[in-house]
C-alpha cells in the first residue's frame, strides 16, 4: 500500500492534540489527525463535560429538597437516572458536532482508527470501518491521553467494577454505591450520587482526607461531605473485595481501629488513570517512557525523540484540560519562532463539588515547608452577603501571604461558584499584585467575589 506523508501528526484528538490539528490545518499546513474513537477526546465525552453536566443535575435534585427554604413548594419525585442519563447524552453530542464542525472547515485529514508505530515518524493507522493506512510526517505529536486505573486487588477484577466512564451510563440508582478512592474522581462521584438519592461510602487509603490540601480545608469538605450523609473512611486498605457489582459486593478493609467490613449494592474504583502508551509500540520510535508508562518530555514538551512532542496527559503533567491547552500554546508559540516552556506555569485546579474548591498556587503548608514567613487569612462563606442570599453559607476563603512582599502565594476558595472567584485571585498573583490590592478593589454588590475585599482584611 502507498506510504502517505503529512507535515504533521497528531496521535490522539485531546484538548491539545485537536486544538494544534485545525490552527495547523486552518494555515494550509498539511495534517492528519489520528483519533481512536472519541471525536473531541475524553473531556467532552467522558470527562470534564459529562460529568459537569451531572454535577447539575445532582444540584438541581438538592435545590429541589430544600426548595421549601426559599419558599417554594414542590414534590420532589426523585432523580431519573434514565433521564440523567440522557441529559448527560445530548449535552455530549451537542459537543461532538461542535468539534467535528471544527474539524471538517479546518481541512485536516481526520482517521478514526489505532496508531501504531513502525519507525521514527512513520506509523500504520488500523481504520475503524477497515482497512490500513500507511504514513510517515516531518512532525508527530502525540497526545493519546489516559484512562481509569483498575489497581491489582484482591477480588476487583471478579468484582467487574465501575469507574469514572461506565458509572455515567447507568440507567438506574445504586442503592448503596462504594467508591474505592477518595480524590477528586470520587468526591465529585460521591455527592452526585448521594444527592440523587444513593448511600455512599468513600474509601481511601490515605491516612488523611484530601492530603494535597491544608488540612482546614479539607477537614471542611469533609463536614460537608458528612452533613450530607456521605461516609468517608481513610486509612483503609483493601484485603479483600467479594461479589459482583449490581449485585452486591463486600469489601474487607484493615483500618487503624482494626478490621471493617463494609457491604454495598455496587462498586466504583476510582484510583488514578494510566496513559495510553501500550499500543503505541514507542520503542521503535526513540521516544521514551517513564516507569509509570507516561511519556517523557522536557519543557518544551519535546520527547527523546527529534521532532516528536507529547501533549496532555499522556506526558505525565498536571491531568487538567486547560493543562493540555496550554501544552498546545506552548508547542504552537515554538513551532512558530517563540521560547515558551512549562518552567514556573501557574496551575490552578477546581474541585467539582458542591461548594467548589478552587485551588491556585501554594498551600499553608507548602509554603511553610519551604521556609516562607507568611501571613495568613480566612473568612468563612457564611460572612458573604451573597452567598446568604442564595442560600448557600457552607466552606471558608483562605489565602497565603507573602509577609515580607505582601504578594499572594496562593488562595483556597471553597464556596459557591469558587472556581470563578479563584480566578480573580489567580490574576492578582500573575500581575505581581500584594494582597492589599484585592482588599480595596470596589467589586459589584452583592457578588461572591466581593468576599474578597473581607478575606483580605482578616489577614494576620
Amino acid at each position: 500500500m502507498p506510504t502517505e506523508h503529512f507535515e504533521f501528526a497528531i496521535i490522539g484528538g485531546g484538548k491539545g492534540g485537536k486544538t494544534l490539528a485545525m490552527k495547523m490545518a486552518s494555515s494550509g499546513r498539511r495534517v492528519v489527525m489520528v483519533e481512536r474513537g472519541m471525536i473531541g477526546g475524553s473531556c467532552i465525552n467522558v470527562a470534564c463535560i459529562p460529568t459537569k453536566t451531572m454535577v447539575k443535575s445532582a444540584k438541581v435534585a438538592e435545590l429541589a429538597k430544600r426548595a421549601a427554604e426559599f419558599g417554594i413548594q414542590v414534590s420532589f419525585g426523585g432523580a431519573n437516572p434514565e433521564s440523567v442519563r440522557q441529559r448527560k447524552r445530548q449535552v455530549v453530542a451537542t459537543m461532538v458536532a461542535r468539534n467535528q464542525g471544527g474539524f471538517d472547515r479546518s481541512g485536516m485529514t481526520l482517521l478514526m482508527g489505532n496508531a501504531r508505530f513502525t519507525g521514527p515518524k512513520a506509523f500504520e493507522v488500523q481504520l475503524r470501518e477497515g482497512g490500513t493506512r500507511t504514513l510517515t510526517a516531518d512532525k508527530v505529536f502525540i497526545n493519546t491521553g489516559t484512562r481509569p486505573s483498575h489497581p491489582a486487588m484482591p477480588g476487583l477484577a471478579e468484582a467487574k467494577p465501575l469507574d469514572s466512564e461506565s458509572v455515567q451510563e447507568l440507567d438506574r440508582l445504586p442503592e448503596h454505591l462504594v467508591i474505592l478512592g477518595a480524590g477528586y474522581i470520587g468526591c465529585e462521584f460521591a455527592q452526585v450520587f448521594r444527592r440523587f438519592g444513593s448511600r455512599v461510602t468513600l474509601i481511601d487509603r490515605g491516612a488523611s482526607f484530601l492530603p494535597r490540601e491544608d488540612r482546614d480545608v479539607a477537614d471542611e469538605l469533609l463536614s460537608i461531605f458528612k452533613h450530607e450523609g456521605i461516609d468517608v473512611i481513610t486509612g483503609a486498605e483493601v484485603q479483600r473485595i467479594a461479589g459482583v457489582s449490581g449485585k452486591g459486593i463486600t469489601l474487607k478493609l484493615r483500618t487503624e481501629a482494626g478490621e471493617q467490613v463494609i457491604e454495598g449494592s455496587d462498586l466504583m474504583v476510582a484510583i488514578g488513570r494510566v496513559p495510553n502508551t501500550e499500543e503505541l509500540n514507542l520503542a521503535v520510535t526513540g521516544v521514551e517512557l517513564d516507569t509509570r508508562g507516561f511519556v517523557k518530555v522536557n519543557q518544551k514538551l519535546e520527547t527523546t525523540a527529534t521532532d516528536v512532542w507529547a501533549l496532555g496527559d499522556v506526558n505525565g503533567g498536571p491531568q487538567f484540560t486547560h493543562a493540555s491547552l496550554d501544552d498546545f500554546r506552548i508547542v504552537y508559540a515554538n513551532l512558530t519562532g517563540g521560547n515558551r516552556t512549562t518552567a514556573d506555569r501557574m496551575m490552578p485546579y477546581t474541585l467539582f463539588t458542591d461548594p467548589e474548591l478552587g485551588r491556585v498556587g501554594l498551600t499553608e503548608q507548602e509554603a511553610r515547608k519551604q521556609g516562607r514567613k507568611v501571613k495568613i487569612a480566612k473568612l468563612p462563606v457564611s460572612a458573604i452577603a451573597r452567598a446568604v442570599t442564595m442560600g448557600e453559607t457552607h466552606g471558608l476563603l483562605k489565602a497565603v501571604i507573602d509577609a515580607e512582599t505582601d504578594k499572594i502565594l496562593g488562595a483556597a476558595i471553597l464556596a459557591a461558584e469558587g472556581g470563578e472567584i479563584m480566578a480573580t485571585v489567580q490574576v492578582a498573583m500573575l500581575g505581581g499584585l500584594p494582597y492589599t490590592a484585592l482588599r480595596d478593589l470596589v467589586y459589584a454588590h452583592p457578588t461572591m467575589t466581593e468576599g474578597l475585599n473581607d478575606l483580605f482584611s482578616r489577614v494576620e
